[in-house]
């Protein structure tokens, strides 16, 4: 049943892409705080069973004119999850509709709290970016003309108007700089696009893996369950973190042709039959650059201002979504 949220002093958190795989779970654990919670998604969001928030659930095309400003009006606080997934996380040269999804929501956001009254404290924005390793980390400044990845360049881009928006004090965003988020649950229900779901389903169709060159490109995995707390943080702590991106992760890489492995394993333990083999291949030549880079992020700065730390192990998160996806 949902709820409206009404006029009662507390405060309204606004979920952008609330049905998506990880608006899914951040959708549960706001809606075990005192908050007016709106969800907010293209297609209908469950309200999670004992919700102590008020919550309303709306469906919209955000894309369309004047729908980011109509979701966010009166809010608090926006956890902006909205990004262009269907083709996996990738994106073509010249998409303008990845590019409009990945970037100009982000405008539309800022403009939306440009135009309504200064409070006494700005709206906290709170938004999952990539890893700050492809997007210009603390180390130094890059420029978006100079990424190759188009996926990676729309991040950075709407990073960079999210900072601008901080810095005119429009708001306090925060921005999270995310290495390969993975994991699946009963507290996701969207599906997870990404390599480790892909893979994990491919070998319990007992179908080899393969992974692109030798294999020792490196990726920090982090689990969705830890995005979630990570998220929340950002939020709780949006004062100290606002204007800049912040990378959150394990810390810790793992090349491809052992994370590949551990799938085969995980799914070979579930299902009792033997391990599908793991061979390497030349990369297609529709790799994005980005799949060669490795990807290993420093953690250490968030977690001295928030206390937040990855608690998921990576065996155990294979072996729980092999068998989630078995099931």
């Amino acid at each position: 049943m949902t709820a409206r949220p009404g006029g009662d002093g507390r405060p309204l958190v606004v979920v952008l892409g609330a049905s998506g795989f990880i608006g899914s779970p951040l959708t549960r654990a706001l809606a075990r705080r005192p908050v007016r919670l709106r969800l907010v998604a293209r297609r209908e969001t469950p309200v999670p069973d004992g919700a102590v928030a008020d919550i309303e659930v709306r469906t919209a095309d955000l894309a369309a004119p004047g729908a980011i400003a109509d979701a966010v009006d009166g809010a608090d606080a926006v956890f902006h999850l909205v990004a262009a997934t269907e083709a996996g996380w990738r994106v073509a040269e010249g998409d303008t509709a990845a590019e409009r999804l990945n970037v100009g929501l982000v405008h539309d956001l800022a403009a939306a709290f440009r135009a309504r009254p200064a409070g006494p404290r700005p709206p906290v924005v709170v938004f999952p970016s990539t890893t700050t390793h492809l997007c210009g980390g603390a180390g130094g400044e890059v420029r978006p003309a100079d990424v190759k990845s188009p996926y990676v360049r729309q991040k950075l881009l709407a990073e960079n108007a999210l900072a601008e928006a901080a810095a005119a004090g429009v708001l306090r965003g925060v921005s999270l700089c995310l290495p390969t988020v993975f994991g699946h649950g009963p507290a996701t229900t969207a599906p997870d696009r990404g390599v480790v779901a892909a893979m994990t389903r491919r070998a319990l169709a007992g179908r080899p893996l393969t992974v692109w060159g030798d294999g020792s490109v490196r990726r920090d995995l982090v689990h969705v369950d830890d995005v979630v707390e990570a998220l929340l943080a950002a939020h709780d702590h949006a004062d100290r973190l606002s204007g800049t991106h912040w990378e959150v992760g394990t810390g810790t890489g793992v090349t491809l042709l052992a994370l590949f492995t551990g799938i085969a394993e995980a799914v070979a333990d579930r299902t009792g039959a033997p391990a599908v083999p793991v061979v390497t291949v030349p990369p297609p030549d529709h790799a994005d650059p980005a799949d060669s880079e490795d990807v290993v992020v420093d953690p250490r700065p968030f977690h001295a201002v928030t206390g937040w730390r990855p608690r998921v192990p990576l065996d155990d998160a294979l072996r729980s979504t092999a068998a989630a996806l078995a099931a």
